[in-house]
C-alpha cells in the first residue's frame, strides 16, 4: 500500500483491536434503566481507532468535497452562490440557540421580532399580502401553496376544480406536488422560444381548472414574455397562479410576482437568501399569498400587536385562522435558515436586492455570450438569459460521441463542479448554467477555458472522457448498478 493508499483507507482499515479515542464517550458498562430486551449482546462493529486517526480520517474527506467554499458550483436551477458568514455567526448567537420552543412567549420576543420583520421583507420582495415561515423545505412549500388553492376552491363549494397546470419545463415536484394533493395535473407545451404555448393553455383552461404552476424566469433560463396573457386566461377561467420560487434570485428588486398575478409563491430562503445547502437540508419554503388565500395559510403566523406604544409578538393559530390548512412543522419552520436569512436581507438591503438580479443576470448573460462564442450551441439563442441558460450538446454527442455527462466529469478534473445536467428533460444533452451574482470575471474566465479545453480535445478525436473523471478519489461509477444496488451501510467490506 502506498502513501496516498494509506490516507485514503477507511477507519475499519486502520482499525486495530484495542485501539480506544479516550477522549470520547466512556465505554457504559451499565444501562439498568433500559429493558434487557433492547440491550446489545455484543459490542457494536465500530472501527478501533485513536482520536487523532479520527479527525485526520474527516479532514481528509472534507477536504476531498466540492463545494461552494471551495469550487465554483455552476447548477443551475440551486442557485448554489456563496453563504456570508456573519449570517450563521448571528445566527447562532446564544440567545437565539439557546431559546426553547415551548418557553413562554416572553423569553421569545427577540426571536419573534426577527421573524415577524421576516415576514415583512418577504412580502414586500414578493408583493404579497401575508407569508407564513412553517413550510420546513420548498417541496414542502410547494405542498403547502397547492394544499391553499385546494382549500380556497373547497370553501367556494367548487369541488370540481382539482385540475393544476403545468408546463413541461417545470421543476419534477411541480406535478409531484399537485398529484400529492389530490390533483389532476395536465402539461402544458412550450414554444420553440422556451415561452408557455398561449394556445395550448387556451385549450386546456376550464371549469375543471385549480390553477397553474409555473416559475418566471422559468428552469429554461428565460423570462415568461406572455405571464399577463397567462395571468388573464387562467383567472378568466376561475384558476390561481402559483409561482414556484426557485429562481427568485433572477428578480430580486426588479418586478413582484405579486405584480405578475400571482396569488401564492413559495420561496427557498435556502437558495435566494443565504443558507448552506445540499444533501437533502436543511431548508426552508417559506410561502406568500394574496389577498384570496390569505385565510389559508399555514400555521403558526408571526403577529405583531401594539401595547401601551410598545411591540408584543406571538403567535396567530388555528383559532385566529380557522381555515388554515394547518400545520406543517412541528412548531413554526427552520429557525436557523430563517435566522440567516434575515440576517442577509438586513445586510444587503433594498437596494441590495437589485444589485443581487443584476449581477446574477449579467454573469449569466456573460458566461452565456463566451461560450456560444467558444462553438457551443445554445438551447435558446434568440433568447436573453435570465440568471441561468441552458446549452445543448447534441452536436457533440452525434459528431464526437461527447455527452453531457463527459462534460461534466470531465470538469471535475479541471476543478469546477458540473453544471445541471439532463435537466430540463425537453432539451437533448443540455447543461443547465447558473453563475449567480458571487462569482467572479476571471472565475468565469477560467470556467470557459475549461470547457473550450474539454471540447477542442474532444475534436482531436484523440481524447476519452468516458472514463473522467481521472483525479478524483471515486472514478466514473455505473450510475444504474448503484441506483439498483445501492449500499449505504457503514461497515467492513467483503
Amino acid at each position: 500500500m502506498n502513501v496516498q493508499e494509506k490516507l485514503d483507507s477507511t477507519l475499519f482499515e486502520q482499525s486495530r483491536r484495542g485501539r480506544r479515542a479516550f477522549a470520547q464517550a466512556p465505554d457504559v458498562t451499565e444501562a439498568t434503566d433500559l429493558p434487557q430486551a433492547l440491550l446489545r449482546r455484543d459490542r457494536p462493529g465500530l472501527p478501533e481507532v485513536s482520536e487523532l486517526q479520527v479527525v485526520r480520517h474527516f479532514t481528509r474527506l472534507s477536504q476531498k468535497n466540492f463545494s461552494i467554499d471551495t469550487h465554483f458550483y455552476p447548477l443551475g436551477s440551486c442557485t448554489m452562490k456563496y453563504n456570508p458568514r456573519a449570517c450563521n455567526t448571528l445566527a447562532s448567537l446564544p440567545g437565539f440557540t439557546g431559546r426553547h420552543p415551548l418557553g413562554p412567549l416572553s423569553h421569545a420576543q427577540g426571536f419573534l421580532s426577527c421573524m415577524w420583520e421576516l415576514q415583512e421583507m418577504l412580502k414586500d420582495v414578493t408583493g404579497m399580502q401575508g407569508v407564513s415561515l412553517t413550510p420546513m423545505a420548498g417541496a414542502q412549500g410547494e405542498l403547502a401553496g397547492v394544499a391553499m388553492i385546494r382549500a380556497y376552491h373547497d370553501s367556494r363549494g367548487d369541488h370540481e376544480r382539482r385540475e393544476i397546470l403545468v408546463p413541461d419545463a417545470a421543476h419534477g415536484t411541480n406535478p409531484a406536488t399537485a398529484n400529492m394533493c389530490g390533483c389532476k395535473v395536465r402539461e402544458l407545451p412550450t414554444t420553440a422560444e422556451g415561452d408557455v404555448d398561449i394556445e395550448a393553455l387556451k385549450a386546456a383552461v376550464g371549469e375543471h381548472t385549480a390553477g397553474i404552476m409555473l416559475t418566471n424566469p422559468s428552469t429554461l433560463g428565460v423570462f415568461e414574455r406572455d405571464i399577463i396573457a397567462v395571468d388573464r386566461i387562467v383567472r378568466d377561467a376561475g384558476g390561481l397562479l402559483y409561482y414556484d420560487g426557485a429562481n427568485l434570485n433572477a428578480i430580486l428588486g426588479k418586478v413582484l410576482p405579486g405584480d405578475m398575478g400571482f396569488d401564492v409563491i413559495h420561496m427557498n430562503l435556502h437558495k435566494t437568501f443565504s443558507t448552506p445547502h445540499g444533501g437533502g437540508g436543511p431548508g426552508s419554503g417559506a410561502v406568500g399569498v394574496g389577498e384570496r388565500l390569505l385565510p389559508f395559510l399555514p400555521t403558526p403566523v408571526v403577529s405583531r400587536t401594539l401595547r401601551d406604544g410598545e411591540a408584543h409578538y406571538g403567535w396567530l393559530t388555528e383559532r385566529d385562522l380557522p381555515q388554515s390548512i394547518g400545520r406543517l412543522s412541528g412548531f413554526m419552520g427552520n429557525a436557523g435558515v430563517l435566522l440567516r436569512a434575515y440576517v442577509y436581507m438586513r445586510m444587503v438591503g433594498r437596494e441590495g436586492m437589485r444589485r443581487i438580479a443584476e449581477y446574477a443576470t449579467l454573469n449569466a448573460n456573460y458566461l452565456q455570450a463566451r461560450l456560444q462564442d467558444a462553438g457551443f450551441e445554445l438551447a435558446f439563442p434568440n433568447r436573453r438569459a435570465s440568471h441561468e441558460f441552458v446549452v445543448t450538446l447534441k452536436r457533440e454527442a452525434r459528431e464526437f460521441e461527447l455527452t453531457a455527462m463527459d462534460v461534466a466529469k470531465a470538469l471535475l478534473d479541471r476543478g469546477y463542479h458540473a453544471p445541471t445536467t439532463y435537466f430540463p428533460l425537453l432539451v437533448p444533452e443540455c447543461l443547465l448554467i447558473e453563475p449567480t451574482e458571487t462569482e467572479s470575471k476571471q472565475t468565469l474566465d477560467g470556467f470557459v477555458d475549461a470547457m473550450i479545453d474539454i471540447l477542442s480535445q474532444a475534436r482531436d478525436r484523440g481524447a476519452s472522457f468516458k472514463e473522467a473523471p481521472h483525479s478524483m478519489p471515486v472514478r466514473r461509477l455505473d450510475d444504474v448498478k448503484a441506483a439498483r444496488e445501492l449500499d449505504v451501510r457503514f461497515g467492513k467490506t467483503a
